[in-house]
């Protein structure tokens, strides 16, 4: 299988998704593991529902032909299971199977390992203990740039562990250490505060980001799109990039939205109260893209692969 171009931007041509009913599976379950995985209130299983059923219609009004895979229920995974960008790593030779930092989602990678052998999707390597490594702390700035936030869900490591990986099929890889803010139990991810949505624009939370990352994104002529304080909580810096500057966020950051499509960007929004917002995770953390069209290195296009 040809993954295609090693971005955030490039067109989506494959993708991985947990669905609610899959992820939450009862509202039984919902309550009784809400409170442990430190979701920030209790989710609703029948809204949860919806909300996903509009997500993916507003996924699939962004390009025009994208193949929708679904993780099904697996034993031993809980609700945080709809984040399924966090398990796992997509490089040139496959997928990297992670190794979860929130000790609760220990089963998650195992469990996508055996979905996506059955789909015929190569496993390119795995990390291993006393390794942790999130995909949510993994982006990509080009085919052969990749940065990797160092925090309480990827350590030394993982991070050496993904370099041996990665191999000769890179030539940087940048380690930024992120903060502490609200400590071990809260999820924070690098994709926290930086979603790039072209070559050369991304969206930021300039306030907890490392200095050094933030020259690298400059140093690289990148213009960056600035994520206002009242919103970093309803997850404004957490966009996704279905295509270049075709983006997809959460609703409730208008200033955010407003900055992106005076940038250019074309910007489609959905409602996550449930899906997202109580369980910190945005639309970048609800999927993860096997295959995205090439890009043309000179202005940031996407071409199918």
């Amino acid at each position: 299988m040809r993954l295609g171009c090693l971005s955030e931007f490039g067109t989506v041509t494959r993708l991985v998704l947990k669905h609610a009913r899959d992820a939450f599976r009862s509202q039984d379950a919902i309550d009784t593991e809400w409170p442990s995985l430190a979701f920030s209130a209790r989710p609703d299983f029948a809204r949860a529902l919806d909300e996903y059923e509009r997500f993916l219609h507003v996924l699939q009004s962004t390009v025009a032909a994208c193949d929708l895979h679904y993780l099904p229920s697996a034993p031993g995974v809980g609700l945080d299971s709809i984040y399924v960008r966090d398990a796992a790593v997509t490089c040139g030779r496959g997928v990297i199977l992670g190794a979860m930092g929130k000790p609760e989602r220990g089963a998650e990678p195992a469990a996508q390992e055996a979905e996506l052998r059955r789909s015929g999707i190569p496993i390119a390597g795995a990390i291993r203990p006393p390794g942790r490594l999130e995909g949510g702390d993994v982006v990509w700035l080009d085919a052969r740039t990749v940065v990797v936030g160092h925090g309480y869900r990827t350590n030394d490591a993982g991070i050496r562990q993904l370099r041996e990986l990665l191999g000769e099929t890179i030539d940087e890889l940048h380690v930024v250490g992120l903060p502490h803010w609200r400590g071990p139990r809260d999820v924070f991810h690098l994709m926290s505060i930086l979603s790039p949505v072209d070559r050369d624009l991304a969206v930021v939370y300039s306030p907890l980001m490392p200095v050094p990352l933030r020259g690298l994104l400059l140093a690289r002529g990148m213009t960056l799109v600035e994520v206002p304080e009242e919103e970093f909580q309803s997850l404004g810096s957490n966009v996704l990039a279905m295509a270049p500057r075709r983006c997809v966020m959460l609703e409730g950051n208008p200033q955010t939205r407003n900055r992106l499509e005076h940038a250019g960007a074309a910007v489609l929004v959905y409602r996550g109260d449930e899906i997202s917002l109580k369980g910190g995770g945005g639309p970048t953390c609800l999927t993860r893209p096997i295959a995205r069209g090439m890009c043309d290195p000179r202005h940031g296009l996407g071409n199918a692969s």
